[in-house]
């Protein structure tokens, strides 16, 4: 891995304010360097330049940090493993479970599992409407996976008492949050800023009201 990279990911962490050791630097240029690697027979993202990922698929995902809360933590859809594994590398002493319904994508998930030896990290094939787990999750995560509406809707079951779904959009989604407020869902936006992307990112926090009607 290129040193540029390492002083590249340093620097967009301390602008977000985030503490990492070496270790946890490491495997995250790690899984940059895995995602290179697969992505050419597996296709798993548009991006191809290593440093385009470090902004675009690390600290991009690692913007949401203050905002993961609880034990358990659920990423819905997670493709390549957005945001669900740089954030696992980040908080080891949290479980993170990582869901998506394409065995490609598994595949490779398990690849860095093993690889960078992440064992709070759990992965599942399945789709989220027919997924069930032992306990609920206090979080449940999504970057760019489906509309609010169908986020509630397909995690509503998932989500532990006065746990929160944390859904990672791109420009604001004001249609989306009309829609999905009909089905008892208090939301708040969130503005974000990711070091080296000038482009619009928000954070919508979800929580359900008690009682809220099922869909």
């Amino acid at each position: 891995m290129e040193p540029r990279l390492g002083i590249q990911l340093q620097q967009g962490c301390a602008a977000l304010r985030l503490s990492l050791d070496a270790r946890q630097q490491e495997r995250l240029l790690d899984y940059i360097g895995l995602l290179a690697k697969w992505n050419k027979a597996y296709n798993l993202t548009a991006v191809r330049d290593e440093a385009q990922m470090v902004t675009r698929h690390l600290l991009d995902s690692l913007v949401i940090a203050p905002f993961v809360t609880g034990q358990r933590c659920l990423d819905v859809g997670t493709g390549a493993g957005l945001p669900g594994i740089p954030l696992a590398i980040l908080f080891p002493q949290r479980d993170f479970l990582l869901l998506d319904s394409n065995g490609k994508k598994t595949r490779f998930l398990f690849q860095v599992k093993t690889a960078l030896g992440l064992d709070n990290m759990t992965v599942h094939q399945a789709r989220v409407e027919s997924f069930t787990a032992a306990e609920p999750f206090e979080t449940v995560l999504s970057r760019a996976f489906a509309s609010l509406l169908e986020m509630v809707q397909g995690c509503r079951h998932l989500l532990a008492p006065g746990g929160k779904i944390l859904a990672m959009k791109g420009a604001y989604p004001a249609h989306e949050i009309a829609a999905a407020s009909q089905l008892g869902a208090e939301m708040v936006v969130h503005p974000l800023t990711v070091p080296g992307l000038d482009e619009e990112r928000h954070l919508v926090e979800i929580t359900l009201r008690p009682g809220s009607r099922q869909p």
